[in-house]
C-alpha cells in the first residue's frame, strides 16, 4: 500500500485544459498550500502537515508532472513555466473553495509559490520558500567549480532528448543518489517514501527535465522582467536555508531582500529535506509566519 498522509483525504482537482492535480487535504481553519521540491512528492510535508492541520486547512498537491498529478507532454516552454505551474495552485486552492491562502514550498515548489506570490499577489496572504534561491539569481550565482553542486540543473537545461535518454537509463541511481546526497539524517527518508520518491520519479522524467529545462529559459525570462519592473512581493515572507551563501560566496539573504521588503530570512543546520529532518522546527517557523 502506498504511503498517505495520515488523516488526510485525497482529491483529484482540475486545474487546466487535461490537467488535474492529485492532492492531499486535511484539518480545517485557515488555508495553507504547501508545495513539494525534487525528487519528492507531497508526501515530504507528512509531518508538518499533521501538525498545522490541528488548526489550519493544509492543502498538499503534487505538482503538474509530479507524483500522480497529470503529466502533459513539454509542447512548448510554457507547459512546465513556473507562471504556469503558479497558476495551477492558484486554481486549486479556488476549485477547493479559497480564495486566499498561505503558501510555502520548498525546492521546486519553492519557485512554484515565488511565482504564484508574484503573479496573484492578491490571493497569496503568506509565502515562505524553503532552501531555494529565486530562478534568476540561482542562475546567476553558479560559477566555477562551485556549479558543480548543480550539475543536475545544466544537464536538465539541455533541448529535448539527451537529459531523458541518460536519466531514463539509470533513474533510480539518478534521483536516489539526490536522496541520499542531501540528507543528512539518513532516517528522516524510510523506506517506503523513499521508494514511492523514485517510484514517483521513475514515472515522470520527461515532465521532471521539462520543468527543469523551463527555469533555464522562460522562468529567466519572467524573473527578469519582473525585475526590471521592480515587482515585488508585497506579502509577509519567511525564508529557511542551508547556509550556501557562506559556502558559495553570495548574500543569500540579501538577494532574497531585493525581492521581499517583508522578510525573514535564517540558517538551518539539518540537510535540504528540512521538513523531513526537522519537521517540527519548521512548522514553528511557519506558525510564526503566518502569525504575523
Amino acid at each position: 500500500m502506498s504511503p498517505v498522509i495520515p488523516g488526510f483525504d485525497r482529491h483529484r482537482v482540475p486545474v487546466a485544459d487535461g490537467v488535474s492535480l492529485h492532492t492531499a487535504v486535511g484539518g480545517s481553519g485557515p488555508p495553507v498550500v504547501l508545495l513539494h521540491g525534487f525528487p519528492q512528492t507531497h508526501l515530504m510535508w507528512r509531518h508538518v502537515a499533521v501538525d498545522l492541520a490541528a488548526d489550519h486547512t493544509v492543502i498538499c498537491p503534487d505538482l503538474r508532472g509530479y507524483g500522480a498529478s497529470d503529466k502533459p507532454a513539454e509542447t512548448d516552454g510554457g507547459v512546465y513555466a513556473k507562471r504556469t505551474m503558479a497558476a495551477d495552485i492558484v486554481t486549486l486552492a479556488r476549485e477547493l473553495g479559497h480564495e486566499r491562502f498561505a503558501l510555502a514550498g520548498h525546492d521546486r515548489g519553492a519557485l512554484v509559490a515565488f511565482r504564484a506570490a508574484l503573479d496573484h499577489p492578491d490571493a497569496v496572504t503568506h509565502l515562505a520558500c524553503l532552501d531555494v534561491l529565486p530562478t534568476l539569481d540561482m542562475w546567476e550565482v553558479m560559477h566555477g567549480v562551485t556549479a558543480a553542486v548543480g550539475f543536475h540543473l545544466y544537464l536538465m537545461a539541455q533541448p529535448p532528448g539527451l537529459p531523458e535518454r541518460m536519466i531514463g537509463a539509470a533513474p533510480d541511481d539518478f534521483f536516489g543518489h539526490f536522496l541520499d546526497l542531501w540528507t543528512h539524517d539518513r532516517h528522516a527518508v524510510p523506506d517506503d517514501i523513499r521508494a514511492a520518491y523514485l517510484t514517483a520519479c521513475r514515472e515522470a522524467v520527461p515532465s521532471i527535465v521539462a520543468d527543469y529545462r523551463a527555469s533555464a529559459g522562460i522562468d529567466i525570462e519572467h524573473d527578469r522582467a519582473d525585475r526590471d519592473a521592480g515587482n515585488t512581493l508585497r506579502m509577509p515572507v519567511g525564508v529557511l536555508q542551508q547556509d550556501w551563501g557562506a559556502a558559495l560566496g553570495f548574500d543569500a539573504a540579501g538577494l532574497w531582500r531585493a525581492w521581499a521588503p517583508d522578510l525573514r530570512h535564517a540558517t538551518v543546520t539539518c540537510g535540504h529535506f528540512m521538513a523531513e529532518e526537522a519537521p517540527d522546527d519548521i512548522a514553528k517557523a511557519l506558525r510564526e509566519l503566518l502569525a504575523r
